[in-house]
């Protein structure tokens, strides 16, 4: 029996992908373009500024498509950002592009929605490489996030956020970010939504994204430590863990570094 060459995915699925951007005109491009080269066409780009000043309006404008969505405003930061974006999305789920951030592929939206064809499935993710600011091509870390299980959540386990979807329906349930954390929001939610919520997830052993280093979480030792507090509180609010499970969240990046 012929195997077709590449498998096709039904294309029904509407995919929102947010985007919270201030003042990043040097990588935009970059990411606006990763997304608009999906295989998978039926997306929406919600694209949430608040108030570039350095030319990332006018990258945003020349690359338009009838797919963008895109409001300029101030916030309260980038989880108030993306609540806001996920309130504006229409699509069955609901995604990160950050605008540091390249697809690491072509058809990683496609891989998301075929995943997402079964009905079971609340929540779908993949492997994440953070790659050097300079030099994209160079991975620095490999994230391979593996096969979700409850009893991982109390290790510290959690997926690559920028690699993780959503069904739409899920955070209208269990909410979006709580804007009181300032670096852990995105953990507060997964923990909620895995843990809480017990939804279902899918894994699905692709890189999805490429990170350029030097997040927000990552800047100074100030910020390391603010994170590990609010990492902390997050694992007490959820009733997930204590302190073993932020030491074993903590230790489980020691092994995904590259040897330079």
């Amino acid at each position: 029996m012929h195997l077709p060459d590449r498998i096709v995915y039904p294309r029904a699925m509407k995919i929102s992908v947010i985007t919270a951007v201030y003042n990043r005109r040097d990588t935009l491009a970059d990411a606006v373009k990763s997304l608009q080269a999906q295989t998978h066409e039926n997306f929406e780009h919600v694209v949430m500024d608040a108030g570039s000043t350095d030319g990332s309006l006018e990258v945003l404008n020349q690359l338009a498509d009838p797919r963008m969505s895109l409001t300029s405003e101030p916030d309260d930061g980038i989880y108030d950002a993306l609540n806001k974006g996920m309130k504006r999305a229409t699509g069955d789920v609901i995604g990160l592009m950050h605008s540091d951030d390249v697809f690491a592929s072509a058809s990683v939206l496609e891989l998301v929605a075929g995943a997402f064809e079964n009905a079971d499935v609340d929540a779908v993710y993949g492997d994440l490489q953070y790659v050097s600011a300079k030099d994209p091509d160079r991975v620095i870390r490999h994230w391979t996030a593996g096969e979700f299980s409850a009893s991982k959540l109390k290790r510290g386990w959690m997926p690559p956020h920028p690699s993780l979807y959503v069904r739409k329906s899920v955070i209208d349930r269990w909410g979006g970010y709580d804007t009181s954390y300032q670096i852990a929001a995105d953990y507060d939610a997964i923990l909620r939504w895995f843990g809480k919520g017990g939804i279902q997830a899918t894994y699905v052993p692709e890189v999805f994204v490429k990170m350029r280093v030097g997040g927000e979480s990552n800047r100074s030792v100030e910020r390391v430590l603010r994170k590990s507090r609010e990492d902390y509180r997050a694992l007490q609010s959820n009733a997930v863990g204590g302190i073993g499970a932020l030491v074993w969240k903590n230790l489980s990046k020691l092994g995904q570094f590259r040897a330079k």
